[in-house]
């Protein structure tokens, strides 16, 4: 690219930290802003040593309000609410909002007053935004009048890749997806009282069931699915890797082989770094770091009564997710370089 992407991050959580630790070192990108309600120096702690993911491979230095670390200097700056920071006092091409809480677009709308030229959330949004967008499904659809896109989220983005391969090769008649999704920031520790009853019991002590717009968000996407998926979700115990169960009534029913074999070619080919494939034997734990979507459980296919197929998908919810909102942000700046 001729220029840098600005970036701005607004919200510094999970997938906040993921993103610039998956970005900072590449010469495409210049991480202008963090915004959080943290202190400087939480901030830098939380960065540079992480729980799931272990501390960087670079020093990080805190420098004042700002974040120093080979080419990257970034501001770090206290606000809760877009349109509260004047973006374009940092040329900012996008703002990532990876906070989760602003996905109505008259709030969004706020970032773009405030001088940001594109707006990204890492959720699905609550109304009509310009256009959802994932990887290996619909990027070439993309059009540089988007200002205000999401790219779904990490188990929206598992479910679409798998029932657009499953039709194109087999045709899909209907689906029922269960993900099995590690805990989430905004579960309590320990039981606390709440809006939904489920998820006021604790992350670690429960299995918890929980509603998922994923099949809503791919039906209102791919209106070839409409009225043909749904979805359950449960949080476990695990603070990352999550996976996504399908059940699918194809019209052509394959053999377990073939239906194997059709997915590791996808791998192999047109969704290669998106789509992983693995013959081993894997738990939760081993696909922490992976930057695909997903990863394919070849051991894990299984077809009932030659009528339904059974499938499984291995993903960092976080990692695996932060990579495809970069991937976005790059198919972006390269038809902003082309028009």
């Amino acid at each position: 690219m001729s220029k840098k992407i600005n970036i701005a991050l607004f919200g510094f959580g999970r997938i906040g930290r993921n993103l610039f630790r998956l970005g900072y070192d590449n010469p495409n990108y210049n991480f202008v802003a963090v915004s959080d309600f943290g202190s400087a120096e939480a901030l830098h702690y939380l960065l540079v040593r992480d729980s799931v993911h272990g501390a960087m491979d670079d020093d990080v230095a805190l420098d004042g309000n700002y974040l120093v670390v080979k080419d990257q200097r970034t501001r770090l700056i206290s606000g809760g609410v877009p349109g509260t920071i004047p973006w374009d006092a940092f040329d900012v091409d996008i703002v990532i909002d990876a906070t989760g809480r602003f996905l109505k677009r008259n709030e969004l709308s706020a970032h773009l007053d405030s001088g940001a030229k594109r707006v990204c959330i890492s959720r699905n949004a609550k109304d009509l935004i310009d256009r959802y967008v994932i990887p290996g499904v619909n990027e070439s659809s993309i059009k540089t009048s988007d200002k205000i896109i999401s790219t779904t989220s990490s188990t929206t983005q598992v479910l679409a890749l798998m029932v657009k391969m499953l039709d194109e090769a087999f045709g899909l008649e209907r689906a029922m997806m269960t993900t099995v999704h590690a805990y989430t920031a905004d579960q309590p520790l320990a039981d606390a009282a709440g809006v939904d009853l489920r998820r006021s019991r604790s992350a670690v002590e429960n299995i918890i069931p929980n509603s998922t717009r994923a099949p809503l968000i791919i039906e209102d996407l791919m209106p070839q699915f409409s009225g043909k998926l749904d979805g359950i979700a449960f949080n476990v115990p695990v603070p990352n890797g999550s996976c996504v169960d399908l059940t699918t009534e194809l019209r052509e029913m394959p053999s377990v082989r073939k239906a194997n074999e059709v997915i590791k070619e996808y791998s192999e080919n047109t969704m290669k770094g998106i789509v992983g494939y693995t013959e081993d034997p894997i738990v939760s734990s081993d696909v922490i770091g992976r930057e695909e979507t997903m990863i394919y459980d070849e051991k894990a296919t299984m077809i009932t009564n030659e009528s339904l197929l059974k499938t499984l998908c291995w993903y960092d919810n976080g990692w695996g997710f932060a990579s495809r909102i970069l991937d976005v942000v790059d198919a972006y700046a390269t038809l902003e370089e082309e028009s």
